[in-house]
């Protein structure tokens, strides 16, 4: 049973990595409508610039506030340029229209810091720490509080501000938010610029534990069971799908892996959204979405 909880734990803690990125996606989806396939370029980009900046002797903490000021900047764009165009296209247009911008954010972050791999180190150690009797991540742990500071500090936002109010307005009725005055650009801008901050930090945490480099942002293809599972509109839906589906691939890969061969943890994730989307299509939190003829 003490090694069952440890892989159950660390497992609940890995997802928490998982929800990172999938916050992202959550917040404009619900604002805006779009699924951002670029989120998992905007991660590579923030951890890619921050490394390079600590690697030319920038400090840490000006080196943190120099890439959220071009995280915002980056999101800003890209809601400027891209999706105030857009507005009112195809749901498919607005995705191959990120999914392009996924490539092109790459490219320019090739040329601006190059394609070599690179260390990051934020202080934090991966020794297992005993805890009751169980050994932990202390890195996992780390993340973890930090994942709940963000909920936290993203909950206030939408919750006890005039600028969350009006983004839940959007998110019910774009066409009542604007009756009543609620300016559609100015709450798209806002949300793009919590996406570049949540982005920075995901790329920060993956970045530390892969290393920073161009399969990072494949990490969003993780993302997806996540937001399948917890529902596509939903924060604490994006938090509950990650501890599902790390828990779940853990354990997976631990007591069915034996009998398949191994290998199991990569592709369990999406077996289990598939059967999501078989019993319940809009995830565990999701909005139903009745659509008339």
């Amino acid at each position: 049973m003490e090694f069952f909880f440890e892989v159950l734990i660390g497992g609940l803690l890995a997802g928490v990595m998982y929800s990172l990125v999938a916050i992202g996606f959550v917040l404009i989806y619900k604002a805006s409508g779009v699924f951002n396939f670029a989120q998992g370029a905007m991660v590579l980009f923030a951890a890619l610039t921050f490394v390079s900046l600590l690697e030319r002797g920038v400090p840490f903490a000006l080196a943190f506030l120099i890439t959220l000021a071009a995280m915002v900047a980056l999101a800003l764009v890209i809601e400027r340029a891209v999706l105030r165009p857009l507005v009112n296209r195809s749901p498919i247009t607005l995705f191959m229209a990120t999914l392009g911008l996924s490539y092109m954010i790459e490219g320019f972050a090739q040329a601006l810091w190059g394609a070599q791999v690179h260390g990051l180190e934020l202080g934090i150690s991966d020794a297992p720490l005993e805890v009751g009797g169980l050994l932990l991540s202390q890195f996992d742990l780390f993340a973890a509080g930090t994942a709940a500071a963000l909920v936290a500090l993203l909950s206030v936002l939408f919750n006890k501000t005039r600028i969350g109010l009006s983004l839940r307005a959007v998110a019910d009725d774009p066409l009542a938010a604007l009756t009543v005055g609620i300016r559609l650009q100015r709450i798209w801008a806002v949300v793009w610029a919590v996406a570049g901050f949540v982005g920075l930090v995901a790329g920060l945490l993956w970045g530390a534990r892969l290393g920073v480099q161009f399969s990072l942002s494949l990490v969003v293809l993780k993302a997806l069971p996540v937001l399948i599972i917890g529902g596509f509109t939903s924060i604490s839906g994006a938090i509950v799908g990650g501890l599902i589906v790390g828990a779940a691939e853990k354990l997976a890969e631990v007591y069915l892996g034996p009998f398949v061969g191994g290998g199991i943890e990569n592709w369990f994730p999406y077996v289990l959204a598939m059967l999501f989307l078989l019993v319940r299509p809009a995830g565990l939190f999701g909005e139903h979405v009745i659509e008339r003829v």
